[in-house]
């Protein structure tokens, strides 16, 4: 019995030291496993909301480097570049010594994340495809950086601030909204991206919710038969894109009708972070505007 108790004490107290040397870990939205030694320390963003998640964490003065179009906060200009997003360098994110590398599943080549993995370096991979997805992603972020209770608070935060939104406009009547991502090629999304939770939010309704592909692209004749209430567009820079108003060439549509095209700064809408209820409590507003000119179209 002495012999037996004593070989259990030994164990216990191998099992203790090893959570005691055990760093923090965490499961990523593709379901992989990652784990550090300790949180992290130096850590390369692959995507400007990842940007925008680690600083909203207090994790910001642990990035060395991240990717174009990276500019908030302000801080974030001042950090070095491995690239763009869709194209960047994996020498130069190793350079880095990085013990953390945040990816995106959509938006980074998935050949330049595999090779950094098999190399040894910790990803973590972020594909939200829901609003509460993004609370989700900041507290993950949070345990790996060792930042959990800044994390939460920004988690917190941002649920309080969509619940609120959520109850005041998802009830509204319906409006038949088309998102327009780009024009050449015109894309939109469907009804499993972040940005038609966005939609739902605000009470309307993705007329392509759909199509199959997550940012499908689609033809003008589909748009036209699918008249939609209103039509809203990001673009890629900071000002309304000139081709939004393309659509006037369609004076019969509900949304050109009725003079409902709107634009929202794509990085409100297309950056998955913080910042997107900002680019909702806009959507809501145009479709209150909408809805307000006889825009409620049902289905």
């Amino acid at each position: 019995m002495r012999r037996a108790g004593a070989l259990l004490a030994g164990v216990l107290a191998v099992l203790v030291a090893a959570s005691a040397r055990a760093g923090p870990e965490a499961t990523d939205d593709m379901g992989h496993r990652v784990a550090l030694d300790g949180p992290a320390q130096r850590i390369v963003s692959l995507a400007p909301h990842a940007t925008e998640d680690l600083f909203a964490i207090g994790a910001g003065a642990r990035i060395v480097a991240t990717v174009s179009h990276s500019d908030y906060p302000p801080a974030a200009r001042d950090l070095p570049r491995v690239g763009k997003y869709n194209d960047f360098s994996v020498e130069a994110v190793l350079a880095q010594d990085p013990d953390l590398v945040v990816a995106w599943r959509s938006g980074n080549v998935p050949a330049q994340v595999r090779r950094i993995r098999r190399l040894g370096v910790p990803v973590y991979v972020n594909e939200p495809r829901s609003l509460e997805d993004i609370a989700g992603t900041l507290l993950r972020l949070g345990v790996l950086a060792g930042t959990e209770e800044r994390a939460r608070q920004a988690a917190d935060a941002f649920r309080q601030r969509l619940a609120g939104l959520r109850a005041r406009y998802s009830g509204r009547p319906p409006v038949r909204v088309f998102y327009q991502v780009w024009n050449d090629p015109l894309m939109t999304v469907n009804g499993e991206h972040v940005i038609s939770d966005v939609i739902r939010s605000c009470g309307g309704r993705n007329v392509f919710a759909d199509l199959g592909a997550l940012a499908p692209r689609v033809s003008v004749e589909a748009v036209i038969e699918r008249d939609p209430d209103a039509i809203v567009a990001s673009g890629m820079g900071r000002g309304r894109p000139e081709w939004l108003d393309m659509w006037q060439r369609w004076p019969g549509m509900t949304a050109v009708a009725r003079d409902h095209l709107y634009f929202i700064p794509p990085s409100l809408l297309q950056r998955h972070a913080p910042r997107i209820l900002d680019g909702l409590e806009r959507m809501c507003r145009h479709l209150e505007q909408a809805r307000s000119d006889g825009g409620a179209g049902g289905g």
